[in-house]
């Protein structure tokens, strides 16, 4: 069992206050739940009660929260789980939440990663995006069907435009052509894409 040490008032939201224990955060609630289970410093109580209390009383209010947050543009479960616990929710909370968006459709980490390989693909290489997707949270074997769709003559394009902007101004020197296609190699392209792309302007001996 653990002690809570301090309940404060949020500084962005007045109606929700800052659960501490054992002097450390632990979970956000509104003030009605902290007052309608009479949470008090000194009460001792296990972080599965808070987390029981919190679903039941918040469940609907954080589902809300997420749907807000995705309205914009699409999120992987990932940023979801993450935006929530940024908020003080639990991972009851945002198991509830999760489980809720992926039955109403909002959220498919396979289609995100469809989607944000067609949209990447024109201003980055496959390794670049498959980093990206990796830190999304996006699982391996999605990632690795999104990317199988990447076409090499699309990424041949977008190489190309990508040096053609970098070279504007640049004379065609052998030191200059070796500085781009690192360039290229940072923008996730691979080695044949981007020795491709030095095609249209010269060679170099870079690996």
């Amino acid at each position: 069992m653990n002690e809570i040490t301090a309940i404060t008032p949020q500084l962005k939201d007045k109606r929700r206050c800052n659960i501490y224990i054992d002097g450390r955060f632990c979970c956000g609630l509104t003030l009605e739940a902290a007052i309608k289970y009479r949470l008090k410093v000194g009460e001792i109580i296990s972080p599965e009660r808070l987390s029981e209390i919190q679903l039941e009383s918040e469940k609907n209010t954080a589902l809300d929260k997420a749907l807000t947050h995705i309205s914009a543009t699409k999120k992987t479960e990932k940023q979801v789980r993450d935006f929530l616990k940024g908020k003080g929710y639990l991972p009851a909370v945002c198991d509830y939440v999760l489980e809720k968006m992926r039955g109403y459709g909002f959220i498919d980490d396979k289609e995100y990663a469809q989607d944000y390989v067609g949209f990447a693909a024109a201003k980055k290489g496959g390794r670049l995006i498959k980093m990206e997707l990796k830190a999304k949270g996006v699982s391996e074997e999605d990632i690795e069907e999104a990317i199988g769709s990447l076409d090499q003559g699309t990424q041949e394009d977008a190489a190309r435009r990508i040096l053609e902007k970098y070279m504007r101004g640049k004379t065609f020197d052998r030191e200059t052509l070796a500085k781009a296609y690192r360039y290229l190699l940072g923008k996730g392209f691979d080695y044949e894409t981007a020795r491709a792309a030095l095609e249209t302007f010269g060679n170099t001996d870079e690996e």
